[in-house]
């Protein structure tokens, strides 16, 4: 892999004490977890980029609970050991950035699958006033064997494709590559909180968010060098990347769903209300209205708690500020949901009244349900879209009321 390194070169990068805060530019950080057969030659090719560079600099190894004497390998290689006890891959790299001296951190895993020993595209997007620099296998080289074919074309790709559809702003086309670079001030203020896998998700979708510049840079994923499975479990970290996504865009997660659901049941229950339908020989009617129905009144639960997630998480500094949506809360106020709301109900009530005088002119004997379920859905319909949208414009604004910080 690349050049060859020598372990028994003197280590650049100098032990430093709890009290001393040392000029340092670059903090490369390395989460390990019983890494001993790979951890010497990543500290070794981390320093080479050191010296290439003529950076000063450190290697930071947060070590997650190491039962290997990986702490013992990384101290004589002259690294610098922070011992973070809170298991996961994401509490790993926060103890370690936390811990970091450097201006800029270059993070990748201790297995070897990452050539610690090329980061001079890192550096010089960094210093060019990039504030996150992504490193990106399928631009560069994937090794065979390097990546489960699961991963590479249907894990990996798909994700990655999720998260630029819901989160345009700079495109990634590897979201999950391991080795990437950043300003340490610009990352802290992200806020992460993610303790596993999808740490890796939650910097970029929050770097999106929050408008960082974003580039990207080649690079080569080699078999990593371990003798024992990888960490990493398929299946399970691939749905807690989804779903962290899923969290942070309450869009894709409830609007644009609750949009498209109350469309198609507002589209079906006009094209039904004058009378029965036949299309190619199926015949639609009430009971096809009554699903309509359905779709319209679940559509806009899915928006309310689209405006109530979206409320809820800004509020508490989990989605940045949105401008838009500001505007937006600012034109829809308590007072005009409530009158929307009493005015649905109002034809809704109306809409009952009628269809219990038709009943009452028939001396409440037997009806026809083609009939009368043609006035009743549309009517209940209307007393259930009202009284959601009063109740929920009472508890938006309970959310959104000001409160004193503590």
């Amino acid at each position: 892999m690349a050049a060859d390194i020598d372990l028994e070169q003197k280590p650049l990068v100098m032990l430093f004490s709890a009290s001393e805060q040392p000029e340092v530019e670059l903090s490369i950080v390395m989460p390990c977890l019983n890494e001993a057969e790979t951890l010497a030659i990543c500290i070794a090719k981390a320093q080479h980029s050191l010296r290439a560079l003529n950076i000063p600099g450190e290697v930071i190894i947060a070590d997650n609970g190491s039962t290997d004497g990986s702490q013992m390998i990384a101290a004589e290689m002259g690294a610098r050991v922070i011992a973070v006890e809170a298991k996961g891959y994401g509490n790993a790299l926060m103890g370690g950035i936390a811990s970091a001296y450097g201006k800029y951190i270059i993070m990748g895993d201790s297995d070897n699958s990452y050539d610690f020993s090329e980061l001079q595209p890192f550096i010089e997007q960094l210093q060019s006033g990039y504030d996150l620099v992504m490193g990106n296998r399928f631009k560069g080289q994937i090794k065979s064997g390097a990546m489960p074919v699961l991963h590479k074309y249907v894990g990996n790709p798909i994700l990655t494709g999720i998260g630029n559809l819901f989160f345009r702003n700079s495109p990634c086309g590897d979201f999950h590559c391991g080795l990437r670079g950043f300003r340490k001030d610009r990352v802290m203020k992200l806020g992460l909180q993610t303790t596993g896998m999808e740490f890796a998700s939650e910097m970029v979708v929050k770097a999106k968010l929050h408008h960082l510049r974003i580039a990207e840079v080649p690079v080569t994923l080699w078999p990593d060098g371990r003798s024992r499975p990888p960490h990493l479990r398929s299946w399970r970290d691939g749905w807690r990347h989804l779903r962290f996504m899923l969290l942070y865009s309450p869009s894709w997660l409830f609007l644009y769903p609750g949009m498209l659901l109350m469309l198609i049941g507002l589209l079906v229950g006009m094209w039904l209300m004058p009378g029965p339908r036949h299309v190619n020989g199926i015949f639609f009617d009430i009971h096809t209205l009554l699903y309509a129905a359905m779709a319209i009144v679940i559509g806009l639960q899915a928006v309310i708690f689209a405006a109530f997630t979206k409320t809820f998480a800004i509020s508490e500094g989990l989605l940045p500020e949105d401008y838009r949506w500001n505007q937006l809360l600012r034109s829809i106020r308590l007072e005009v949901g409530l009158i929307v709301g009493a005015s649905l109900l109002i034809v809704g009530f109306a809409g009952s009244v009628y269809a219990f005088d038709t009943w009452q002119i028939l001396k409440f004997g037997p009806l026809n349900p083609v009939r009368t379920l043609r006035i009743v859905i549309p009517a209940a319909t209307l007393l259930v879209v009202g009284s959601q949208i009063i109740l929920s414009s009472f508890f938006l604004s309970i959310l959104r009321l000001k409160r004193r910080s503590v």
